[in-house]
């Protein structure tokens, strides 16, 4: 025989009628969230403190039932509060900082974040996923191997592949296997951490510049006369070989034509641009970039390069600032094509 139990006062009906005992906002609360895990949607919680999260399970460990009328007007309730709202803000100041990331200046937002101190709202770990593998680059370089393990345990799989390929071999194998000896750690201890990663990537400075150095050093070269880009690089070769090298790979000229343009792109180039300027970059580029002016009237049909030939040669010699221009002209045609998707650059290895 199963003994009788004592009625828990908490666990009662509650129903929205005269007399009856009132429900607390806990507990109307309890009865949303159930009703749309029932329904199969995600409300989020996640999202709230985990005191809140607390209090939240602790209301609906004491529940049993309600009525469907009770459930109705609870409904109804909730759905009225939600018409009435007119706007929702974050909560703290670090929500407001994250509404204002990039409308406020560098300096502004660096104060707020000192004053917010060590206030981190939501789950740390969504925004460290979220962020950009060269955001994530000086963490796995700097801290700990059992830190990085963490890190690389809480990313999706091809993000923390494309971070393993970015720092040294013999580290990345350190923090592979460090990932293997992760599964005793308790949630506790993994949440401590991500607060204290997104607490040090708030207490970073703020960036003066939008790109890195290479990718600024690399435009300026592109817009830069054949003979400065050359100086330029020969002197970076001699000042610091590996970060010349970069530079090269975030540069695209005339020349990179034929290494970066897949031949059935050619013709969409060539007709982005005035075919004047066509005319005059090829005529240039056959004492300049002979390669390049091969691989593009080889990309074409054999009466349009004919044709092409024809003019190149009608058109004589030609003053190296106009060819110059002419092949930026069309350098930059093939940027913005890349940056609307009409074509797409190809790496130096393909």
């Amino acid at each position: 025989m199963v003994p009788a139990q004592s009625p828990n006062p908490r666990r009662q009906q509650i129903a929205p009628r005269p007399g009856a005992p009132a429900m607390t906002p806990q507990q109307k609360a309890a009865v949303i969230v159930r009703l749309l895990l029932a329904e199969g949607v995600d409300p989020g919680l996640n999202k709230l403190q985990d005191n809140q999260q607390e209090v939240l399970a602790r209301e609906m460990a004491d529940m049993r039932y309600i009525t469907k009328d009770t459930l109705r007007w609870i409904v109804s309730e909730f759905a009225s509060e939600l018409d009435s709202v007119g706007l929702h803000f974050p909560p703290g100041l670090s929500g407001a900082l994250s509404v204002l990331d990039g409308f406020i200046s560098p300096n502004t937002a660096d104060v707020l974040r000192d004053e917010s101190g060590a206030e981190i709202s939501g789950n740390p770990w969504e925004r460290l996923a979220g962020l950009e593998v060269a955001k994530l680059r000086p963490i796995v370089e700097q801290e700990s191997i059992e830190i990085c393990a963490v890190l690389l345990s809480k990313l999706s799989v091809p993000k923390a592949a494309e971070l393993l390929a970015e720092i040294p071999p013999e580290r990345g194998r350190r923090i592979a296997y460090a990932v293997s000896l992760t599964g005793e750690i308790d949630p506790e201890t993994v949440a401590r951490i991500g607060l204290a990663l997104g607490r040090q990537l708030d207490a970073q400075p703020g960036e003066a510049f939008r790109d890195g150095p290479v990718e600024r050093v690399g435009a300026i070269l592109n817009a830069s006369p054949a003979a400065t880009r050359d100086a330029v690089l020969d002197g970076l070769d001699q000042e610091d070989a590996v970060f010349a090298q970069k530079v090269r790979k975030a540069i695209f000229t005339f020349q990179n034509i034929p290494a970066r343009i897949a031949g059935r792109d050619i013709p969409k180039v060539a007709r982005a641009v005035d075919q004047e300027v066509l005319i005059v970059a090829l005529g240039h580029g056959k004492a300049t970039a002979p390669d390049a002016v091969t691989y593009i009237l080889g990309a074409m049909s054999q009466r349009l390069s004919a044709q092409l030939e024809d003019e190149i040669n009608e058109k004589g010699a030609i003053k190296p600032a106009e060819g110059e221009a002419a092949m930026q002209e069309i350098v930059t045609a093939i940027r913005e094509m890349e940056t609307s998707g009409e074509i797409l650059l190809l790496s130096e290895d393909e």
